[in-house]
């Protein structure tokens, strides 16, 4: 009696405990989302990014039609992401300077009506390049200054002990939508038309300006504000302290090969699709999704880790490089889906590890520079990267084009590694003598 009592018991423990360590890991991985806060912009933050992914195939696709060139695809890439090379500091600065909540409430508004003015105009038959560089630029101004407030608003909404599990939450709410929106995109731009993507991009803010509306500003954990000054001194202040933190210098440093020469993906892909696989928006929606997998997976395993390292960061920059120029290579589509989800994979590896990093190592008064500095080199950079690649593309083809913005990262990532290994042997001046 009593052994038939220990064997039958003993599947039903094993299975409780698996069922208790599952719990407990998807606890883990989710923690930020007990904040009531992080919760609201999480959510709406999702529907919203897979409107914006929707209107950016739709975009790219509508460049496309207008003129076949990817020179001008390029241009208006470089519209939409040249404020933040110019104006991210500045929006940086504001950030530390106002209040994030209310700062950001503006800046969706302001990305909201230009969602509209973009439908309004496609439906109606009025749109021209001219319209599009127009409403890609004040895009891109509101974006300047929603980039890095919104990167260093997540860790006043959990506090300084969640901000890994956020990032990476953040990452895999970005990658959710880059999956969904793009695959439903390619759909409706084949069967429908543009222009119901502009329109479904322009209600997603209101979920997202509702969220902001009903965040309990007693919850929060507000870092001390910068103290009034003239703007030339503090900007100054958060130079300096990038470049006195070592750790700082190199995630910076990272950041501006990748970002400027492997990050331009909006170009990239639109012109994969079309010139090099031949397979219309539904490709092009194909090969967004297969990197938002590679890039889902990569977020939730982060998510459910302890502090970012050194090390992450530093294998997420080498794979990322090493996985982009063998889809240079790559023969066709198949092999490229394939290549795109490792390429997500790594790309977030190296995003959040470096993202969740600096929000760390960087004094609370000091994160918006800092986290603007971030934003100018990963997103500010990509205007001079798409018209490099659009230029490149149109005159040797983009195969070609991908693998020689390809050995520029890897370029990168070896300088990197460099001086991570002379930080690691405590070396006074990391940074290698090149001259």
């Amino acid at each position: 009696m009593t052994i038939r009592s220990r064997s039958s018991t003993a599947p039903s423990g094993a299975v409780a405990r698996a069922a208790g360590r599952v719990r407990r890991d998807v606890a883990a991985t989710s923690r930020s989302l007990k904040h009531r806060n992080f919760r609201l912009f999480w959510t709406g933050q999702l529907v919203s990014l897979v409107g914006t992914w929707m209107a950016d195939v739709a975009l790219a696709w509508l460049v496309l039609d207008l003129t076949g060139s990817p020179v001008r695809l390029g241009i208006a890439m470089t519209m939409r992401f040249g404020p933040t090379l110019v104006l991210s500091l500045f929006g940086g600065l504001l950030a530390d300077r106002l209040p994030k909540r209310r700062l950001l409430a503006t800046t969706q508004s302001v990305l909201m009506v230009q969602a509209f003015a973009m439908a309004v105009l496609t439906t109606a038959g009025a749109i021209s390049m001219s319209l599009v560089y127009a409403l890609a630029l004040v895009r891109g101004i509101a974006e300047a200054v929603d980039i890095p407030t919104r990167q260093a608003f997540v860790v006043e909404m959990v506090g300084p002990a969640d901000v890994q599990n956020a990032v990476a939450l953040n990452s895999t709410q970005f990658n959710l939508a880059r999956i969904l929106g793009p695959a439903v995109g390619g759909v409706l731009v084949s069967t429908v038309g543009v222009a119901i993507c502009f329109w479904l991009n322009a209600v997603s803010f209101v979920p997202v300006l509702a969220a902001f509306a009903l965040l309990r500003t007693a919850d929060l954990h507000p870092g001390p504000r910068a103290a009034r000054a003239g703007v030339v001194r503090q900007l100054g202040d958060g130079f300096r302290d990038a470049a006195r933190t070592p750790d700082v210098a190199l995630i910076l440093g990272m950041v501006a090969f990748i970002g400027a020469f492997g990050y331009n993906f909006t170009v990239m892909l639109p012109l994969l699709a079309r010139y090099a696989y031949d397979s219309g928006p539904e490709g092009l929606g194909a090969l967004t999704a297969a990197m938002g997998a590679g890039s889902l997976c990569a977020a939730v395993f982060v998510a459910s880790r302890g502090r970012p390292t050194r090390r992450t960061v530093l294998v997420g920059a080498g794979g990322f490089s090493v996985v982009l120029f063998l889809l240079a290579l790559a023969p066709g589509q198949t092999m490229a889906l394939a290549l795109l989800v490792a390429l997500g994979f790594f790309g977030i590896l190296f995003h959040t590890g470096a993202n969740s990093r600096l929000q760390l190592i960087v004094p609370g008064e000091l994160r918006g520079r800092v986290m603007s500095m971030y934003a100018l080199l990963f997103i500010g950079t990509t205007p001079l990267g798409s018209l490099l690649l659009g230029t490149l593309a149109e005159h040797q083809g983009i195969r070609t084009a991908v693998g020689e913005v390809a050995v520029v990262c890897l370029v990168g990532a070896g300088l990197s590694l460099l001086v991570a290994l002379r930080m690691r042997r405590g070396v006074a001046n990391p940074l290698p003598n090149l001259g």
